[in-house]
């Protein structure tokens, strides 16, 4: 609530991380302001490990109103926490803190953020697909339960460490038909859609992949994004996908889940997708 002798007085939020200097959430909340009229200051702090406790505090003492958490935090925020949403309970992690009545709340926007990057924006339906995510951590596990609401055939988790993968299938098994397995248990078998939720395209790097994944019809969603395509991305291409799309669409999407629970206001973003990728230097398709 804005105080009531101040109402020019921006609300305060950031993002909250480490490393922390790249992040584009400033600039993407920056255009989200601008587009609803919303009155906020967003900045970048850097948080030394073991600091964020203490850092989270300071900030809400200060009178912020909400923060973003990003790597390596994301699990400490979500111990924190007074209240956590049923999706960061879920997920093992928090990405978003609303600070209410004086207590902060912890929530995940990662895995809405994915779900309508892919369903909304590059108009892939997951109903009844055959979903293959690869990776067992924490970017896996942020967006298991928004994506088996969606309700796909089946959903299959592969990691190096096969052990992981079965195990994080089982804690979300209630939720949907979902598996795990190592990368070599995937020989034979074929996907409408892979995710890759690995980090291996930081280090340019791809997990290793039977060449017969991808059926003609195969869609490629790499969480990771940059100038070029991603290492993923090029695998995929090489391999025979209908499509390949990287992960800017679903930073935008999960800060606009972000941005409307800490403003109640929902921006449109089409427009801001755009902006980055042109800011990038991508080609931005019609």
């Amino acid at each position: 609530m804005t105080d009531l002798f101040d109402f020019d007085k921006p609300a305060r939020y950031a993002v909250m991380g480490n490393p922390i200097q790249h992040s584009k959430s400033p600039r993407i909340h920056s255009l989200f302001a601008q587009q609803t009229g919303q009155n906020i200051e967003y900045s970048a702090i850097q948080v030394d490990p073991g600091g964020l406790e203490q850092a989270i505090g300071n900030f809400h003492a200060s009178g912020g109103k909400g923060l973003n958490i990003t790597v390596p935090f994301k699990r400490t925020a979500w111990e924190l926490m007074d209240e956590l949403s049923e999706r960061a309970r879920l997920a093992g992690a928090v990405n978003t803190i609303l600070f209410r009545n004086g207590s902060s709340y912890g929530d995940n926007t990662d895995g809405i953020g994915l779900v309508r990057d892919i369903r909304d924006n590059h108009r892939i339906d997951l109903r009844g697909k055959n979903i293959l995510l690869l990776g067992a951590g924490g970017a896996a596990r942020g967006v298991l339960e928004p994506l088996l609401a969606e309700n796909p055939a089946r959903l299959v988790i592969a990691n190096r460490t096969p052990d992981r993968a079965k195990s994080l299938a089982r804690e979300f098994g209630e939720l949907g038909e979902v598996s795990g397995c190592g990368l070599p248990a995937l020989m034979g078998q074929r996907f409408e859609l892979v995710i890759n939720a690995t980090a291996a395209s930081l280090a340019g790097e791809i997990p290793p992949l039977p060449v017969n994944l991808l059926t003609g019809d195969s869609y490629c969603y790499d969480m990771m994004y940059g100038m070029e395509p991603t290492p993923f991305m090029r695998w995929a291409e090489q391999h025979g996908a209908a499509k390949t799309v990287d992960g800017l669409g679903m930073l935008v999407e999960q800060a606009a889940e972000s941005f409307y629970l800490w403003r109640g206001v929902r921006p449109v973003t089409g427009a801001v997708i755009n902006t980055l990728r042109h800011e990038l230097g991508q080609h931005v398709k019609g």
